[in-house]
């Protein structure tokens, strides 16, 4: 686990997968901030996820105040805001590291694979952000439903992905804060592999009517 506590971002922290993401860091120690277009909605999820763990360190902000008041940024909304909630916060990102969780889900069709053109949802965003941002891709492969629930303990790993190294580990850190085994899955151009397990285990969730199909690596020795 990190021992160091940062401040947090989660633009589309309202939503399923943000807010689980939310309330594992913030029940982890850290300040998190759900960043949100609609102000009402943050401040009502703010206080549900402060009932599942009341002395977490929770706030709500527009996405682009969120963003600059953070050290670290989780971007966790659908593919289709992706782009649009990327440069609303640019300029709050020089020198951050960016957690895209984005999953190219292309409705109706959730459970078969679409990756869009460049190869991955996280490549647009790293080509549009450029060197000054640490873009890591991780978490798209963890349950939401799981995620909300702290009684639960997620089976399942993490891919990390990224070009920078010190930036993927700082996220295997935060993964093991919030109960997860984070594993470095090598450069960023190999989160294409991750975007595209999503629709596998959307799949399998249809195919044997569970609700939150994950992936382990095995051969690893245990951390």
């Amino acid at each position: 686990m990190s021992t160091e506590k940062h401040t947090i971002a989660v633009l589309g922290g309202t939503g399923a997968e943000g807010s689980g993401i939310a309330l594992r860091l913030a029940h982890a120690g850290h300040h998190v901030i759900l960043g949100s277009r609609d102000a009402d909605k943050a401040a009502r999820v703010c206080a549900e996820l402060r009932q599942r763990s009341p002395a977490a360190s929770l706030a709500a902000a527009p996405n682009a105040e969120a963003a600059a008041a953070a050290q670290i940024v989780f971007l966790t909304v659908p593919h289709a805001a992706q782009q649009a909630t990327v440069r609303e916060v640019q300029g709050a990102l020089a020198g951050k590291i960016l957690v895209d969780a984005t999953v190219p889900l292309v409705p109706p069709k959730v459970a078969r694979v679409q990756l869009p053109e460049g190869g991955s949802a996280v490549a647009a965003v790293q080509k549009l952000l450029g060197e000054a941002v640490r873009v890591v891709a991780a978490f798209q492969n963890v349950s939401a439903h799981h995620l909300r629930d702290l009684a639960h303990a997620p089976d399942c790993d993490v891919l990390v992905c990224g070009d920078d190294p010190e930036a993927r580990q700082t996220v295997i850190g935060l993964a093991a804060d919030m109960g997860l085994r984070g594993v470095h899955a090598g450069v960023l151009a190999n989160a294409a592999a991750a975007e595209a397990l999503t629709s596998v285990l959307i799949a399998i969730n249809m195919r044997y009517k569970v609700p939150g199909a994950g992936i382990r690596i095995t051969g690893l020795a245990s951390t």
